[in-house]
């Protein structure tokens, strides 16, 4: 069997169970691939007379480029080509800087082609943070949106420089000239599907970013699992809110919708607006949405009900969903946001997959493809403790390593088990629940405190934004939960309200769980979005009292 047969028969089993999650799970083989590249033994294929929409990217202003599979097939071809000629070879790294416009998905296309290695990268980075791209990831090409080109002066030294857009830039060479290559691709060779593809610089809540490298089966082949959770089918039109240079947009924007056959749709704007996303969904048909939780919660602060939208599936991920964004949700459209779980190492692992029981709260099963255990710290299987995933079979979306730490990497496969780095517990049906990072679970009065569990709580406050809970510094119970909480507009960050928040925790929650402290102020994030709590715990352990915090003993109205 050829190994673009092998794929489509992997595929097209999960398609053909997308309800079946037991089936699925059970009866789902990895394809065995020795040579393999998605590009050119998938898309390129599945492409051939295809005139389906593959692409389609609506501007503010109303404009949409819309691309069939064949022809970015064809374009992709050129500008591998073109690449070819710049000087990029084999195993090449590039940095690829751009926004969602037509040539990132170009380029991801011809770079795999091409048997080069991408390295996506964020146009929010500064100067310090793209010197250690540069250096830490050996890039020897960059391919950069032209309106960010100057960031790039004194940085990369030898490296090609390709500019993409309208404006030409002194020293770089132009997108545009790939236009005139041709739209035949010949490669150099066939593609190992342990050749590397892709090298992700994680967003780091808690330290330097580490270097994630997949391969083109552990992200191509290995998306068939958030092709399942997401529940796409052949000509979906997919709307994945996410940012270029973070793991989620290749998930979403690329792998996961391409290989269902699906369009991958974009709204492409300058900042991000709640109500024209809303609009673009209705005005251009999009059947299935991806959003992190972020997103999900400005959205449920419009008149969902007000917009005819033709969804017919719903996800989450990045963080987990609180229910009570889950249930607005729910109200308005009668549709269930479906949670899963997956990180920048791997592919979706767990999720509430279609046609299953949700569980409000839950990140649902094991997918496709993983074998998911919990642990405690001796490496026995528990009910609650550390996510990890077996690797007997190895699971296939996991990644091959984090590049130049062979010492970080031996302590995640320690065991035999791939470790997360997230606690979770599992009810006796199997269901996976968000507990949190290994390092954000802490004790309080010798009773283990879920950070989740209690923003998850707060948030169903209607005064409530965001919320991050860590431990503070309690000299009779070691510590206490204190929230750092961001208000909606029309609360004012003081004593009035702190009172009320302190006494909705306090009718829902059980003595030990009650939040002790609160501090209204704004929550400090990763380039990506993520919360960074270990700013806030480092804040926290320093045991001052802020301006703007309040502690549960300043209400004597509480007493009782």
């Amino acid at each position: 069997m050829s190994s673009t047969d092998a794929f489509l028969q992997a595929r097209n089993f999960l398609l053909s169970h997308r309800e079946d999650l037991e089936a699925a799970w059970s009866g789902f083989t990895p394809p065995r691939l020795e040579t393999f590249n998605w590009g050119l033994d998938y898309f390129d294929v599945i492409a051939a007379g295809n005139a389906r929409p593959a692409l389609a990217i609506a501007e503010e202003g109303g404009e949409v480029t819309r691309r069939s599979f064949q022809e970015l097939s064809e374009s992709s071809n050129r500008v591998a080509n073109f690449l070819r000629r710049a000087g990029v070879r084999r195993g090449d790294r590039i940095l690829l800087m751009l926004d969602n416009v037509l040539p990132l998905w170009e380029i991801m296309l011809a770079s795999m082609k091409l048997g080069s290695v991408v390295i996506p990268a964020t146009t929010l980075l500064a100067e310090a943070d793209l010197n250690d791209r540069l250096e830490r990831g050996d890039v020897r090409h960059l391919l950069v949106a032209s309106e960010h080109c100057e960031k790039f002066r004194g940085l990369g030294g030898e490296a090609t420089r390709v500019a993409v857009g309208r404006e030409k830039v002194a020293g770089w060479r132009s997108y545009d000239d790939a236009q005139s290559e041709s739209p035949r691709f010949a490669p150099d060779g066939p593609t190992r599907s342990s050749d590397p593809f892709l090298l992700y610089f994680t967003s780091g809540t808690t330290a330097k970013p580490k270097l994630v490298l997949h391969t083109h089966y552990t992200y191509p082949v290995g998306h068939l699992s958030t092709m399942y959770w997401i529940g796409l089918r052949e000509g979906d039109v997919h709307l994945n809110i996410s940012s270029p240079g973070w793991a989620k947009h290749a998930w979403s924007s690329l792998f996961a919708p391409w290989n269902a056959g699906a369009c991958v749709f974009v709204h492409h704007t300058a900042r991000f607006s709640a109500k024209a996303t809303l609009q673009a969904v209705c005005d251009h048909g999009v059947t299935t949405l991806c959003a992190p939780p972020t997103v999900w919660r400005l959205l449920i602060q419009e008149d969902l009900a007000a917009y005819p939208v033709k969804l017919r599936e719903l996800v989450g991920a990045g963080e987990p969903l609180n229910p009570e964004v889950i249930s607005r949700v729910e109200k308005a459209w009668g549709l269930t946001i479906r949670d899963g779980y997956g990180q920048t190492e791997t592919t979706a692992q767990v999720g509430n997959s279609p046609g299953q029981k949700v569980k409000s709260g839950s990140m649902g099963r094991p997918l496709p493809g993983y074998k998911v255990v919990l642990l405690d710290p001796d490496g026995n299987e528990v009910d609650e403790g550390e996510l990890a995933l077996a690797l007997n079979p190895r699971p296939l979306g996991l990644m091959e390593g984090y590049l130049d730490d062979p010492e970080r990497m031996r302590q995640a496969l320690a065991g035999g088990y791939y470790r997360t780095g997230d606690v979770a517990s599992r009810d006796a049906d199997g269901y996976l629940w968000y507990v949190g990072r290994a390092d954000d679970v802490f004790k309080s009065s010798d009773y283990r405190i879920s950070p989740f569990e209690l923003e998850s709580f707060l948030i169903e406050h209607e005064a409530v934004a965001e919320a991050a809970v860590v431990p503070s510094p309690d000299p009779l119970r070691l510590a206490v939960p204190k929230a750092y909480v961001v208000l909606c507009a029309g609360y004012e960050p003081n004593r009035e309200t702190a009172l009320a928040l302190f006494r909705f925790v306090r009718e829902r929650l059980s003595p030990y769980k009650r939040i002790r402290r609160i501090e209204f102020s704004e929550l400090p994030k990763t380039i990506s979005g993520k919360i960074r709590r270990v700013d806030l715990r480092r804040r926290s352990a320093a045991g001052t009292r802020d301006e703007g915090e309040f502690w549960e003993e300043d209400f004597p109205e509480l007493k009782g």
